[in-house]
């Protein structure tokens, strides 16, 4: 049983790298498997908008990234943040210049 779990993750996971490679070098949203998290002390939603710049197995990179919490909706991280594939709940090609109310 062990064999077939793995066989069927490693599955889940090559799907989920074929379509995140097709948005490779473009700006996408991403939610992440979280209520919420904490950065810097502000709590604020996962949700992130940035420019895919690597896909690897097991994560993808954005750089450069916006933050959006409600506080503060465009905040742009200052280095390059890797997400794990399996934390990806969400994926959809977007625009960082549009803006949407986080509350």
């Amino acid at each position: 049983m062990a064999q077939s779990e793995n066989n069927q993750a490693s599955t889940i996971s090559s799907g989920a790298l074929e379509l995140i490679n097709e948005n490779l070098g473009r700006d996408i949203l991403i939610v992440v498997s979280a209520d919420q998290l904490n950065i810097f002390g502000q709590t604020f939603r996962p949700i992130f908008v940035g420019k895919l710049i690597q896909a690897d197995e097991g994560h993808i990179t954005l750089w450069p990234v916006q933050i959006k919490m409600s506080n503060a909706p465009n905040f742009e991280f200052p280095t390059p943040l890797m997400f794990p594939v399996e934390a990806v709940t969400a994926i959809t090609s977007f625009d960082r210049d549009i803006k949407f109310p986080i509350s």
